[in-house]
């Protein structure tokens, strides 16, 4: 859905492009005017990345996760406004098919398949944004399955069972309990599947990646019904950290960032109880692009493995 979604505003977007262009050199004749309307196509986008980098700075003056320095700024919207239009524009309309899930199922008589990753986008996102990850999971012949968490502008209530089928495909290829990797919102829909699925013992662990776990301020300007349910001290967010075992944080690695233009202030990505790791000058798409993360991904999957080998159990 939000595929053809997006590949339809990119075709309203081209042919707009070539509407002006055509306006500015044929019914006004002027080159300058035709670089202009060019120009403001293409960095609209940088404008209200603009914007969200400084509504970030302002919300984070009296946020306790280190303050940025106007480089790592700089770098971190920059950063952004050069992967955006590649996610937006591209990855998610275009190739989110590209590379499908990959299942290793276990040989015969063994028991000694890699212990696999289900990956979960975020708002107004789908399963092409994991593109790169899925290549390099592919790469390393790490089992993997991307969803799809529709329908997009629903509740976050709607996706638990959808993450359910990804994770009995996954167990059910490896033998294995799986990680979750999961970007944005796609961390507070894992919660709402553990919730739903009493299911701690069935996973390896989670990673969260800029997940606003105790909210996000843009949330208070949002229309959609998920979006809503992210505002900080919301009945939505409120109701689920109420319900929660204390003990389940423990299994939760929050990857947040004080750069991050999208949930802030910075320390919200943070789960109470959960091994909080802090990525410097990194902004809310890019985080999931940073080196560092996706080792950290790789040095849980070892140590599940190792622990899949040492008891026989994927617990973490």
């Amino acid at each position: 859905m939000l595929a053809r979604l997006q590949a339809a505003l990119m075709g309203c977007w081209v042919v707009a492009v070539l509407w002006g262009l055509q306006w500015a050199l044929v019914q006004q004749a002027s080159v300058a005017k035709a670089c202009g309307v060019l120009a403001l196509a293409l960095t609209w986008h940088a404008a209200w990345l603009t914007l969200t980098f400084l509504l970030m700075s302002w919300r984070n003056r009296f946020d306790a996760a280190p303050k940025p320095s106007l480089s790592e700024c700089l770098r971190a919207w920059r950063a952004e406004v050069l992967v955006a239009p590649r996610v937006f524009g591209w990855q998610q309309p275009f190739r989110s098919q590209r590379w499908p899930d990959f299942l290793s199922e276990p040989p015969s008589g063994s028991s000694a398949a890699a212990v696999g990753v289900v990956l979960v986008h975020g708002f107004v996102c789908n399963r092409g944004l994991w593109n790169p990850w899925m290549e390099r999971l592919r790469a390393l012949a790490i089992p993997h399955v991307a969803v799809n968490l529709e329908p997009v502008f629903g509740l976050i209530d709607d996706y638990p069972d959808i993450i359910e089928r990804a994770v009995q495909r996954l167990t059910q290829a490896t033998g294995r309990p799986p990680l979750i990797v999961a970007h944005s919102m796609g961390g507070l829909a894992t919660r709402a599947w553990l919730q739903r699925y009493q299911a701690d013992a069935r996973v390896a662990g989670v990673v969260t990646i800029g997940t606003p776990h105790q909210g996000t301020w843009l949330a208070h300007w949002g229309s959609a019904p998920n979006a809503r349910q992210m505002a900080p001290g919301g009945a939505w967010l409120t109701q689920l950290a109420s319900s929660e075992p204390a003990s389940r944080a423990g299994r939760f690695v929050c990857y947040f960032s004080h750069c991050d233009n999208i949930v802030f202030p910075a320390m919200t990505a943070v789960l109470p109880g959960a091994r909080a790791v802090h990525i410097r000058g990194a902004a809310h798409v890019d985080l999931i692009h940073r080196a560092e993360v996706f080792d950290e991904v790789l040095a849980v999957l070892r140590t599940a493995q190792a622990s899949v080998h040492g008891t026989g159990s994927c617990q973490a």
